[in-house]
């Protein structure tokens, strides 16, 4: 069963348009991820699909349901955690979830269970008393999923949940969501890490409100152009900048200390050239063919889209 479809989704504001001609299919209790930069049109996808807004075109079912004909109904499947979630910062932990049980009408009894089920798993219990505002970024994040969960969505769609989260917390908001597979939630995330991408089953690069690929992590990872180079040196902005002028690159970038450079050709002799590119130029370095991450396809791919400036 689709847990998601949608059909040629589009959405304009005036001249702009947001989100073009979006289809795709999530399966139930799968965990999509939906990857791009600021402004690619992540919180329109989210929205669309929350039904907050209507699209100029296409069409969007979530569990069965339409998001413009049965926007009524769609409320009792999902739970949509925006970017900005409404914790009320002057009550506590457990008041904030009590609230958002009330509003979704949840049993005394059932909330009882649910919330201790909640507290356990986000590791909260020791702060069920504390002020919303006097959390850290990554508990306030913690807390808005469980106040998300309380109803025992059927379908979770996260906008950015983890943006300016220390990498701590990320990774303990990623197990949580790992334990809701097992209640066969189907969740679908948008992310502008690349990294996190790699946690979920099939993802979809969304550039400029176009999707322009989807698929798992590794069948993405088949669509890099071209042979990715990776050289270790001293000083790699520097001779970054040097490789540019020197050599016809499909995209080129920084990956940490690392230099990854992406060229167009028969792989050995590509390697070579780089070889004795750097040697020409007096730099002691390692230069080795490698596999590419989906940092690496996606500026592949926008690249010829934006020019050699483009970044992600």
């Amino acid at each position: 069963m689709d847990a998601i479809k949608a059909i040629g989704l589009t959405q304009k504001f005036g001249d702009n348009t947001a989100v073009k001609n979006l289809t795709i299919n999530i399966k139930e209790g799968e965990v999509f991820g939906l990857v791009g930069p600021d402004g690619a049109g992540k919180t329109t996808v989210m929205r669309l699909l929350a039904g907050l807004i209507a699209p100029t075109a296409g069409d969007a079912w979530v569990y069965g349901c339409h998001t413009v004909e049965d926007s009524g109904q769609l409320s009792n499947h999902i739970s949509y955690m925006p970017q900005r979630f409404g914790l009320y910062m002057d009550l506590t932990v457990q008041e904030n979830i009590d609230f958002y049980a009330d509003l979704y009408n949840v049993p005394r009894q059932i909330r009882k269970e649910k919330t201790a089920e909640l507290l356990a798993f986000s590791n909260m219990i020791p702060f069920r008393d504390r002020l919303a505002r006097n959390l850290s970024g990554g508990m306030k994040q913690k807390l808005a999923l469980a106040c998300a969960l309380i109803h025992t969505p059927k379908v979770l769609l996260l906008d950015e949940p983890t943006n300016g989260v220390d990498p701590l917390s990320r990774r303990d908001f990623w197990r949580i969501l790992y334990k809701l597979l097992e209640e066969k939630v189907t969740i679908f995330v948008s992310t502008a890490y690349l990294d996190e991408a790699e946690r979920c089953g099939r993802i979809g690069l969304l550039h400029r409100g176009e999707l322009i690929l989807f698929g798992t992590p590794d069948e993405v990872k088949t669509h890099m152009s071209g042979v990715l180079i990776e050289i270790r040196c001293a000083e790699p902005r520097q001779i970054l900048a040097d490789l540019r002028t020197k050599l016809t690159l499909v995209s080129a970038g920084l990956f940490g200390a690392k230099i990854h450079l992406v060229l167009s050709g028969e792989p050995n002799q590509i390697l070579e050239m780089v070889k004795n590119t750097l040697k020409e130029m007096g730099v002691q370095a390692e230069a080795e063919i490698v596999g590419p991450s989906l940092e690496d396809v996606f500026i592949s791919m926008i690249r010829p889209i934006e020019g050699s400036d483009a970044s992600v």
